[in-house]
């Protein structure tokens, strides 16, 4: 891995582990969104990662973009690159070929939520706060904020929390389906890790697999994206993992999957 300022990782068991730190409020300025879009690269062909845990540090999770650098834009033309740059960010992360798994604490606004979003799976305490509070401003979101909100808990709901700029808590956005699950504070990256471990004891071709079709089929037909299934389960049929797998069955063991 490259060195950064505002990113730091480890990896144990398969399974990286980014913390994203630009104090006080972890804002995502064109310094982090560069580091990050370095980092996404990187992870992206690291075959000993098989799960990425996004988590950053203080008590707020992320409260958006850089005002500074927002107030700073002049024109059509500026404003189109600050947001293409995030944009582009955020779908690296929401096309890895790996799970990533978003730990959210405290605030999530904007720009931090619009990064979530793109994340396979999202995990928050109770007490986190969610939004996307850009049109308080004068402005839309930008990092694909109007996207994937409504296509994630619905066009009524997605455009009511953009309209508005209002917040919501864990256990709201866990009843809307923003999260997985809202979690106690000290449950919370417990049950991250656990979910990280079962993933990653997973077979790498079916993991990526699994994922193509997840984020693909729903923009196809029916009928394209069960016959593209069926070509991609005819694939694993013909890897060692699918058949240790069986073999585990059969033989009431767990299987010993080489990720081949």
């Amino acid at each position: 891995m490259a060195d950064f300022q505002y990113l730091a990782s480890s990896i144990q068991d398969k399974v990286c582990t980014l913390t994203i730190s630009n104090p006080p409020a972890n804002m995502l300025s064109r310094a982090v969104l560069t580091e990050l879009n370095t980092f996404f690269d990187q992870i992206a062909v690291d075959k000993n990662v098989k799960v990425l845990i996004i988590t950053t540090t203080g008590s707020f999770f992320i409260v958006g973009a850089d005002i500074k650098e927002i107030s700073e834009i002049n024109g059509a033309a500026e404003g189109r690159k600050a947001s293409a740059l995030g944009q582009m960010v955020i779908s690296k992360l929401e096309n890895l070929p790996i799970p990533s798994i978003a730990v959210i604490q405290g605030h999530c606004l904007g720009g931090g939520n619009e990064l979530v979003m793109a994340a396979t799976i999202r995990l928050a305490n109770e007490r986190a706060r969610f939004g996307q509070p850009e049109i308080n401003l004068g402005i839309i979101p930008g990092f694909g904020g109007t996207q994937r909100l409504t296509r994630i808990v619905g066009l009524s709901k997605g455009l009511e929390l953009c309209l508005t700029g209002d917040m919501i808590n864990g256990k709201t956005a866990e009843a809307i389906g923003l999260v997985s699950k809202a979690l106690p504070e000290d449950q919370l990256m417990k049950e991250a890790q656990g979910m990280a471990k079962k993933i990653a004891a997973k077979s790498r071709p079916a993991i990526e697999r699994i994922l193509k079709l997840g984020r693909k089929g729903l923009e196809m037909p029916l009928e394209k994206a069960l016959e593209w299934e069926a070509d991609l389960f005819g694939e694993v049929c013909e890897t060692y993992d699918m058949k240790e797998g069986l073999r585990g069955f059969l033989e009431k063991r767990p299987p010993k999957f080489e990720d081949r």
